[in-house]
């Protein structure tokens, strides 16, 4: 009787397990990834060729630019549609990390801004900010020492 439910129950699994094309999949992300990157280049360029700006400048200005689009993006509650069709083309890059930043922030608004955005707004971006605090400053102590021998 159990190898019977046990049955059932794998068969109801693979019934409303969502299927995706992995192909079809990787061209997305592929495709999207590859227009933030070139939208990117676009700005540095831009902000190079026409407004004289040296690289580093050109290439901080373009980080702010795409963090800025990203975030009104999420406030205009596109993102979330691009990053559902696009996958890790739209999660991966600076542009999503903006997003999982600014929207913590949109859905904790109502509670306030203490204890609704002051609270929630890094608790996807926490960790990650955490973890490379840490590896960096590892990374830094490893660095010294191997420079110091």
């Amino acid at each position: 009787m159990n190898q019977e439910k046990q049955k059932q129950y794998n068969e109801y699994v693979k019934q409303v397990t969502p299927t995706y094309n992995l192909w079809s999949r990787v061209g997305k992300a592929f495709v999207t990834g590859g227009i933030i990157c070139i939208l990117g280049q676009w700005i540095q360029n831009t902000l190079t060729d026409k407004l004289q700006l040296d690289k580093d400048t050109a290439s901080a200005w373009c980080s702010l630019l795409l963090i800025l689009l990203s975030v009104v993006l999420t406030a205009c509650h596109q993102y979330s549609k691009i990053a559902s069709w696009a996958g890790a083309g739209a999660l991966v890059p600076i542009t999503g990390f903006a997003n999982s930043v600014a929207s913590c922030a949109i859905e904790f608004k109502k509670e306030g801004l203490v204890f609704g955005t002051g609270c929630k707004i890094f608790t996807i971006a926490g960790p990650v900010i955490l973890y490379g605090i840490i590896t960096s400053w590892i990374l830094g102590v490893i660095y010294w020492v191997l420079t110091v021998i």
